[in-house]
């Protein structure tokens, strides 16, 4: 026999509701969890952690706009064909393994399914409205069948097993970019990113910051915990504001004199020694957060002090505010 064991959830817009009825855990033979929708007219409808394991009984939803369905059990997506009025799909944290049956959503903007175990890029023909695809902790390997999306606008594919970057093109209107945590040995194959201001590309294996040249709008660039050693290749990112090279291995503050724009450098666990490199920031005016802990020169008695009296209009040093 099965439990009521979920809360009645408010519908956010027409007050009604909605239940979600569940198995008895303790019972000997498990049973399927099962949707049960009460009210048709409901526009955003939430299923976090209510141990689904099947996407069905959603067809009465005509007036649905958002669904979310994290941290479920759910193998296989199905069951969407009638929810076309949707335009925010969350399936985060589930157990998918293959992007189908999703033709039907047409209207969808986005789109996350994060923390599953997706192997391929594919079955987005028809999202040709999505603007944000999140993709983070699967097990993809290359990035491929994209192009169609001209309004994507946000897309992230950190933590997967990708090895090149490339298949871009296509996505003029992208403006943020996660290939963090992946294996990525260079910087390539970004310009025709013209509209881009974010990019991320921490923990990856890349030794040198290059091809950027075609990335003039880009205002925010992560690229710790890789191999570099020499700042180079921003000349043509005059618009950067934060400029993450934190746990590299850089031993010298060069190139960064343009960057007029530039509030935030992150560029602790390091090797820099030399004071005469903190010299080299009084060019970046704008500068208001440093962080330097973990370099040989943190290591001064006077380190604070020496850094303020050089940079007197920093705010903040390290993870302590300036007084």
């Amino acid at each position: 026999m099965l439990e009521n064991v979920f809360p009645v959830l408010e519908n956010t817009k027409t007050g009604g509701s909605i239940e979600v009825e569940r198995e008895n855990e303790n019972h000997e033979s498990e049973e399927p969890e099962k949707i049960l929708i009460i009210d048709p007219d409901s526009e955003e409808l939430d299923f976090n952690h209510s141990r689904l394991t099947n996407l069905e009984n959603l067809e009465p939803l005509r007036k649905l706009r958002k669904l979310c369905l994290t941290w479920n059990l759910i193998k296989k997506i199905e069951g969407l064909n009638t929810l076309t009025t949707l335009v925010e799909l969350e399936l985060r944290d589930n157990q998918i393994v293959v992007i189908e049956n999703l033709n039907a959503l047409a209207n969808l903007e986005l789109l996350d399914l994060s923390f599953n175990r997706i192997i391929k890029i594919e079955g987005l023909e028809n999202l040709l409205n999505l603007q944000k695809l999140f993709l983070s902790s699967n097990k993809i390997r290359c990035i491929e069948n994209l192009s169609h999306l001209k309004n994507l606008t946000t897309l992230e594919l950190g933590d997967n097993k990708i090895r090149e970057i490339y298949n871009l093109e296509g996505l003029e209107n992208l403006t943020s970019l996660f290939l963090g945590k992946n294996k990525i040995k260079k910087i390539e194959n970004l310009g025709c990113l013209k509209n881009l201001q974010l990019l991320s590309l921490q923990s990856n294996r890349i030794t040198q910051i290059e091809n950027l040249e075609e990335l003039i709008k880009l205002n925010q660039l992560y690229l710790s915990e890789n191999g570099i050693t020499v700042i180079e290749g921003l000349s043509n990112c005059p618009r950067l504001t934060t400029l993450d090279l934190a746990n590299n291995k850089i031993k010298k503050i060069q190139n960064i004199n343009h960057l007029e724009d530039l509030e935030e450098l992150w560029i602790n666990n390091n090797e820099i020694e030399d004071w005469t490199n903190i010299e080299n920031l009084t060019a970046n005016k704008k500068i208001e957060t440093v962080y330097f802990e973990h370099n040989p020169i943190a290591a001064d008695l006077n380190y604070r002090t020496k850094m303020k009296l050089l940079v007197p209009w920093l705010i903040q040093l390290d993870a302590t505010l300036c007084r």
